[in-house]
């Protein structure tokens, strides 16, 4: 599954335009994306991961959440989701109800950013938007949770992913060097992305280097 904004639908309809989702990249289909992996793709709108990012870590919001039964260590976690790993979360939730899942079925998704780099978008909201209150979180968690519909989902068939994959030679070959030759390979070899995925261990291998040295470790 794929995510982005709907007001930036790149994957879904060819489109362009810009949107609040920070943190994702936009107008492009990045080259190490295979496309042939992704089934589905999913649009957000650009409202809905800032008003759940205020349900989440608003106290008021976090109280409507733990009537409901939420745990205290789930919510003391909800601050670990920023704007774009939220939007994926609703991307997930729209394919759980696209594709007529329930509690047997499970739905891995990747959180790729937290809080922490939106707190001053948490406080324009709160000074544009006045304080939250326990009726603003029903209202979010309803209409944008719950209510989150199958609305800006395209599964993705042969000829779609092979749509979404030829986008990429605008950006790549075109502007950025790629060959047309490596871009064939991506979709007709079924070496290609084992043998560049093949040297995963050692890209950890640096990561974790240098988060030691920039002390993130």
């Amino acid at each position: 599954m794929a995510s982005e904004a709907l007001q930036c639908p790149t994957l879904l309809m060819n489109g362009y335009g810009a949107h609040r989702i920070e943190g994702i990249g936009d107008k492009h289909i990045p080259w190490v994306h295979n496309v042939k992996n992704t089934d589905v793709v999913c649009a957000i709108d650009d409202e809905d991961p800032l008003r759940i990012l205020r349900l989440f870590n608003d106290a008021e919001g976090q109280k409507l959440l733990a009537e409901m039964g939420v745990g205290n260590k789930v919510i003391e976690r909800l601050p670990w989701l920023g704007i774009s790993s939220i939007s994926n979360m609703l991307s997930a939730v729209k394919m759980a109800k696209y594709y007529e899942m329930n509690g047997n079925d499970i739905i891995f998704t990747i959180f790729t950013d937290s809080r922490e780099m939106y707190n001053s978008r948490l406080d324009e909201m709160n000074q544009s938007m006045g304080a939250y209150s326990l009726k603003q979180a029903e209202i979010d968690w309803t209409s944008v949770i719950k209510k989150q519909s199958v609305d800006y989902l395209r599964e993705l068939n042969y000829y779609d992913k092979k749509q979404i994959h030829n986008l990429k030679y605008f950006t790549w070959v075109e502007q950025q060097g790629k060959s047309v030759e490596e871009l064939n390979a991506q979709w007709y070899d079924e070496n290609y992305w084992n043998e560049r995925f093949s040297v995963a261990p050692l890209w950890d291998k640096l990561i974790e280097e240098f988060n030691a040295k920039v002390g993130l470790k």
